[in-house]
């Protein structure tokens, strides 16, 4: 389910200091003076523009809300992160409560193979049938207890309806292997070493940093156009 260059990348990906990043405040240079819930500060980094209009650009990310919302927060994250899971929810709050806001999901499965096997499920069922589709699967997969890999993502994608084995064979696909590699090395090019992670008010903000600092970040990209005023 996985090309030989695609299991390279995500090989080197395990190899460096990449981790499922929440609350603690571990990493710690800040751009911003920001500080997650439980009072700790945020890691955070400019980003750079060119690297930010790639986002835009990147074939196999998901969006969510308008295209000129007042705010756009892309978030990069991985299946068996379980601060991702919780981020989802939050997300999802975050967009019911700001019509303002653009949501953008990108693959990283930086924290095993069998993330990488999940995100070549997910990339597949959005070639074949489209960004809601692969929006369902994605809250399909975060609602599922345990380890997330290549056949249990199948399994959702069954439980959803579609073709499993056609979606294994795009999934299989040097085209979906390739948009996976684009968007690890845009994360990478990024300095994306955790997840979940963002980019949001020209900064990357590495962890999740609570549901209220998170809410905090985007209110004030939405008041001031930076993640703290």
């Amino acid at each position: 389910m996985l090309d030989r260059r695609t299991i390279l990348l995500a090989g080197a990906a395990f190899a460096a200091p990449a981790r499922a990043a929440g609350t603690d405040g571990s990493a710690a240079n800040q751009w911003f003076a920001v500080r997650g819930d439980a009072g700790n500060p945020v890691p955070n980094m400019r980003a750079p523009a060119e690297l930010v209009e790639d986002i835009e650009d990147l074939k196999g990310a998901i969006w969510a809300g308008p295209t000129s919302a007042a705010v756009q927060l892309v978030q990069f994250y991985d299946y068996n992160c379980p601060w991702c899971r919780q981020a989802h929810r939050t997300q999802e709050e975050l967009r019911a409560a700001r019509p303002d806001l653009r949501l953008g999901l990108v693959n990283n499965p930086i924290l095993s193979v069998a993330s990488a096997q999940a995100a070549k499920i997910d990339l597949a069922v959005l070639r074949t049938h489209g960004a809601p589709a692969s929006y369902a699967l994605h809250e399909k997969l975060f609602s599922l207890p345990g380890r997330i890999d290549g056949p249990r993502a199948l399994e959702a994608v069954a439980a959803l309806g579609h073709d499993r084995a056609a979606i294994e064979k795009t999934a299989d696909s040097r085209e979906t292997a390739a948009l996976l590699r684009q968007q690890m090395q845009l994360a990478a090019s990024l300095g994306i070493s955790a997840t979940p992670s963002y980019v949001v008010g020209g900064a990357v903000v590495l962890g999740f940093p609570g549901p209220k600092s998170l809410a905090a970040i985007v209110a004030n990209t939405a008041s001031c156009g930076a993640i703290a005023c």
